[in-house]
Parts: structure tokens; C-alpha cells; sequence
């Protein structure tokens, strides 16, 4: 149940924001908009000003006249705006055996429409902005005092760089660094204009040596390259009804130890439990600053039902922003996240990245977000503003059905000078939405099989 909550709340206010961009625009630009559904199918109930507030389907027939009719739909996966004589989602060509009128979308020039039809991604993108903005201004940024990196696995990209475990990091081009910030700053910029020299305390020995910038380019997109010392394995996720649930086990949890073996790092988690699958687990645990001791048993499948990740847990130091300063940060903070994504969606072309791993559907967005509130505010605002990104970044794109493929058809038009068939754009629409569902339905497979 608190997955089905926290699912409606952050679809809801991902798919308002967005179709209210659509709303606004079409609005501005003198055109009718005759239906503004959160969720699709049947119409629960809604509100327009000739019926007021009523329950189920409208007439067939039933004209607004120009008054939208405001409804919440059976199916809470998306939202749609219905605009007076266009090709939409709703699949209404009702329109075309009659002459356009100068309140409809196809009555309209290029740029209007081009405007319309981008203004849910811009609003989508512009919400994101707003909660980096927001979170940077209000709530700071945390900072890791600390230069030392943790754990360098042998053949990671840190190792083929030449850092090694516990390098304390001195300077980058022979500028100081005094904490993390320093030390990302000093290695990412610098990295963009050739290659660096990084001084490190080595055991009792300082050693310099040269990055390339080539290297850093690839692995500064995800900026996992290096990470802070010192770090615990912490509970990221926790699904429903498993033993780690069952254990009383919750997302941000520190894993202290396991089966009376201190946890240095996140991958000894994995092989603990697999080595014991018949056996309850002692495991201890750090909850803000409780100590919590349980036991847990693995299923059948030999797992426990978590996932995890490590986390900084030294020294922390928050550095707020002034209400200008923060702008560049959310710029700079969406750009990095936008540069992730098609990192990853490169990777999954490649075969580098299984589908599955790269993309969920509702079940996983349930989840972190679920995870992500329970680990506070802030935590559960930047997933909301991830996802608002991809949902804009995955909208634009030129797919039939997606704003990007209505996009790349009124482009056409304008270049023509005038409007494709209405067949024509049914195929394509058509064609689009069962493709789209088809998508959808191997998205939730895979979110369903990997519970």
C-alpha cells in the first residue's frame, strides 16, 4: 500500500506538471482544450462548468463549447490533454469532415503548435531545474570533508587511472584541495582541458602522477569514478514481504556487520548471504544512532531482498547558496543527470547494459520512490526531479505517440506548407501507441520477475 501511495503522489505530480504545460500553452495560444485527464481509460469523475461536478462518462455527444472538462481517469499511468482538432492520444478525428476553425491546433501556424506540443517537456525539464534550485538554496549542499578515496576494486576505471585504495589526494595541478568539493572540481574541470597531475599521500610516501583527459571525459559522466573515504554499506531498498523485511530491516540503514563479520565493503554483503542460505543471519544494524540487532534468513532464491550501495559516513559539511549561486548548480546538477542517461542508453545499444537493469516501469518507480521518501524529503525531491528529467528527455525523443514524434510531424508540415492526411496520421499514431504498449508491457514484466 505505501507503494501504491507514493507512486500515485509522484506520478501525479509528474504528469500534472507536465500536461499542464500543454494546458497553459494551448490556452495562450487561442485554442480550445477540451478535455485535461490525469490517467487514461474511463472517466472516474470530473468537473466542467455545463455539467459541474459529476461522476463516470460524459454523453457521447456532449460538446464543452469551449469549457474543458477536468477528470481523473481509472488508469493512473499518464495523463492527456485533448486540444480541439488534433491527432492526440484519444485517437478523435471527429474534426476532419468539417473546416478548420480558428480555435484549433490544425487552424494554427508552426510555431504555435511547435510551442504547444514542447511546453510539457519545458515544464517537466523546468520542475527539475526548481527542485536543484530549491534544494541548493534551502536545504545546502552536503560536502564530504574528506580527500581520501575509499576502496579502488581491481580493474575499476579508479585503478586503470593509477589510484589505488585509501589515496589521500593532495593537490590536482598543484592546487590544494581541502574536501571533496575540491577534489571534484580540481579533477572534473581541469579534466576538460587536458590531462592532470594528482598528488597523493601513499602510505607514508607522496607520489605524483598524470591522468589523461580522454579517460576522465568517459568516467566523469557518472561521477562514480572515485568515492569519499570513509564508507558503510548502507540499505538502499527494501522489498515488501521479503526476510529482509521481515527482519525489520529499512532503506538507509547502515550494515555494521554480518554473520559477525564487520562489513567494509558493499560486495562482502553478497557473498555472506550466499554462503549461508540455510542459516539465520545475525546482522547488525545503525539507525540514526541506534544500534539494532536482528537476524535474517535467505529465501529459496538465496537472497534476502535488498539492495544496497555504500555511503559516505564521515564528516559532513553543508554549504548553502545564495538565490543567484543556486541557478548554475541546478544547471550544472541536470546536465550531469542528463548526460547519465544517455551514457546509459548508450550502453544498453551496446549490450553493455542489460534492458532490465536501465529501465523500470511502475513497480521500480514505486519502489524508490517509496525508498526515497522513507529516507527523507530532500532524498525523495531529487527522485522526483530525476525523473521528471528522463520524463522529459524520453518525451522529446521522435517517437510516434511521445511529444518528440508530434514534434517532428508538425516540422514537416510547416516545411510542406501544409497538413499531412488525418489517415496518414492515424497510422502513424496507431502504430506508435502499440509499440509504446508493447514497451510497456516488457517494462513491467521485467520490474514484476525481478520482485
Amino acid at each position: 500500500m505505501e507503494y501504491i501511495i507514493y507512486f500515485i503522489i509522484t506520478i501525479g505530480i509528474l504528469v500534472f506538471v507536465h500536461e499542464f504545460g500543454h494546458f497553459a500553452a494551448a490556452k495562450l495560444s487561442k485554442m480550445r482544450v477540451d478535455v485535461f485527464a490525469i490517467g487514461f481509460g474511463k472517466r472516474l469523475f470530473g468537473y466542467n462548468k455545463l455539467t459541474g461536478f459529476t461522476f463516470g462518462d460524459l454523453a457521447k455527444d456532449f460538446d464543452g463549447q469551449g469549457n474543458t472538462d477536468y477528470r481523473l481517469s481509472l488508469l493512473p499511468l499518464g495523463g492527456y490533454v485533448k486540444i480541439a482538432g488534433m491527432v492526440d492520444e484519444s485517437f478523435d478525428t471527429k474534426f476532419a469532415s468539417t473546416e478548420p476553425q480558428p480555435y484549433e491546433f490544425r487552424a494554427k501556424k508552426t510555431l504555435p503548435k511547435l510551442f504547444v506540443i514542447t511546453a510539457g517537456v519545458m515544464m517537466n525539464l523546468t520542475l527539475t531545474l526548481l527542485i536543484f534550485w530549491g534544494i541548493n538554496f534551502f536545504h545546502g549542499k552536503e560536502i564530504a570533508k574528506s580527500t581520501t578515496i575509499t576502496t579502488v576494486d581491481k580493474g575499476s576505471l579508479a585503478e586503470k587511472a593509477g589510484f589505488k585504495s585509501f589515496d589521500k589526494i593532495l593537490s590536482v595541478n598543484d592546487v590544494k584541495v581541502n574536501d571533496w568539493q575540491d577534489v571534484e572540481d580540481g579533477i572534473y574541470a581541469a579534466g576538460n582541458s587536458g590531462n592532470i597531475k594528482v598528488t597523493v599521500e601513499r602510505g607514508e610516501a607522496v607520489q605524483s602522477f598524470e591522468v589523461s583527459s580522454k579517460f576522465l571525459k568517459e568516467s566523469a559522466q557518472n561521477k562514480l569514478f572515485l568515492f569519499p573515504y570513509p564508507t558503510q554499506a548502507i540499505v538502499v531498498t527494501v522489498l515488501g514481504n521479503s526476510p529482509a523485511e521481515d527482519a525489520g530491516l529499512k532503506s538507509g540503514d547502515l550494515i555494521l556487520s554480518l554473520n559477525s563479520t564487520e562489513i567494509k565493503e558493499s560486495t562482502q554483503i553478497n557473498d555472506i548471504i550466499t554462503g549461508n542460505q540455510d542459516k539465520s543471519i545475525p546482522i547488525v544494524l545503525l539507525r540514526d544512532k541506534d544500534t539494532i540487532r536482528t537476524s535474517v534468513k535467505p529465501a529459496l532464491d538465496g537472497k534476502i531482498g535488498i539492495s544496497h550501495n555504500i555511503a559516505y559516513v564521515g564528516e559532513i559539511e553543508y554549504r548553502t547558496y545564495g538565490f543567484f549561486e543556486s541557478i548554475p548548480q541546478a544547471i550544472t546538477k541536470a546536465k550531469d543527470f542528463t548526460l547519465i542517461f544517455f551514457r546509459m542508453m548508450k550502453e544498453v545499444f551496446t549490450g553493455k547494459i542489460a534492458f532490465k537493469d536501465a529501465f523500470g516501469g511502475p513497480v521500480k518507480i514505486a519502489q524508490y520512490a517509496a525508498s526515497s521518501a522513507d529516507s527523507g524529503g530532500v532524498s525523495f525531491l531529487y527522485f522526483l526531479a530525476m525523473l521528471s528529467l528522463n520524463l522529459a528527455i524520453i518525451n522529446i525523443l521522435p517517437f510516434p505517440v511521445l511529444d518528440g514524434g508530434h514534434f517532428v510531424i508538425i516540422l514537416l508540415e510547416g516545411i510542406l506548407k501544409r497538413e499531412l492526411p488525418i489517415k496518414l496520421k492515424m497510422i502513424i499514431q496507431n502504430i506508435g501507441f502499440a509499440l509504446l504498449l508493447l514497451l510497456m508491457a516488457f517494462i513491467i514484466y521485467n520490474d514484476v520477475i525481478s520482485l
